[in-house]
């Protein structure tokens, strides 16, 4: 029997996972996907190949984490595969060796402790992706995880790009611009050199990533010069939640005018703003034009 590798992709509002049958190149077996994260009609759909779709809904408290929700789905949904290996994204580090953590995609098991050691500077991410390198630890004992780093395709950024407009002190700390969804972009590079030619893509590029979490990448001769988002995910564009790039004056007077403290900071910018503060009712993009068609009030001008 052909060995099996198990891929998973935990995002800021859904979880998608594959197990692909070892070849060349890999054959996909099925896949899926837990969406809508974090609102109450959850759903899992399974794509099987013989195209077939199946949906499961999935109702939860708005409350439950990613990983508590998707993964024992998921786990039910897989069976076994002979060798599994966890995609997980991983979040911006703080610390003197924090950006080494990042440069490239690893063997979990050699830097679990490292993993954990920068939650508090990924408190939205990180503890999730733990959450689903751990419950598909237990559930496949003998088999190796590998983690992939979002942060790693734009590692390589120009100095310029990395540094971020603060005291220089700061970055001795990790505190630079890191970048993000860089395995959505190496997919795309990867998509753009079969399709295009190589030539199309080792000329200059703008990539976007647009979904729950949206940020754009400059890319010229296969690297990346400068990416939208920084230190964290928050900044950049306006996403599902996140309010993007932001006057920190206003953050400033938030914090004076409502003595907002270091958490209500985070959760206004994290999880109650972007498309959900703007509409004061979905985060979905789905939903937003779902009533704008039917409500003219909500229409734009």
């Amino acid at each position: 029997m052909a060995a099996k590798v198990l891929t998973i992709n935990g995002g800021s509002s859904s979880i998608k996972f594959a197990p692909y049958a070892s070849g060349d190149p890999p054959q996909p077996l099925l896949s899926g996907k837990v969406e809508r994260i974090g609102l109450s009609d959850a759903v899992l759909s399974i794509k099987r190949p013989d195209e077939r779709m199946q949906y499961v809904n999935m109702s939860m408290p708005r409350t439950m984490s990613k990983g508590s929700v998707g993964c024992p789905w998921a786990v039910r949904t897989i069976g076994n595969p002979d060798r599994p290996a966890g995609s997980v994204r991983g979040g911006p580090p703080r610390g003197p060796r924090g950006h080494t953590l990042y440069r490239a995609h690893t063997n979990h098991a050699s830097r679990r402790g490292g993993l954990e050691a920068h939650q508090p500077s990924g408190p939205d991410h990180l503890p999730a992706e733990i959450a689903l390198i751990e419950t598909f630890g237990r559930r496949f004992l003998d088999k190796p995880q590998v983690a992939c780093f979002d942060t790693a395709f734009h590692h390589h950024m120009p100095r310029v790009a990395q540094l971020l407009p603060v005291p220089r002190r700061y970055e001795a700390q990790g505190v630079r611009r890191y970048g993000f969804h860089g395995l959505s972009y190496a997919y795309l590079m990867e998509e753009l050199e079969r399709t295009a030619g190589l030539e199309a893509a080792r000329g200059r590029i703008i990539l976007a990533h647009l979904g729950n979490g949206a940020s754009m990448a400059a890319v010229h001769d296969g690297q990346c010069l400068d990416p939208s988002m920084a230190f964290t995910p928050t900044a950049g564009l306006v996403m599902a939640t996140r309010c993007g790039d932001l006057d920190p004056g206003l953050l400033i007077y938030l914090m004076r005018r409502e003595r907002m403290d270091a958490e209500q900071i985070d959760d206004l910018v994290n999880r109650r703003s972007g498309l959900l503060g703007v509409s004061e009712t979905s985060p979905d993009m789905r939903d937003l034009l779902s009533r704008q068609a039917s409500d003219p009030e909500r229409r734009t001008p």
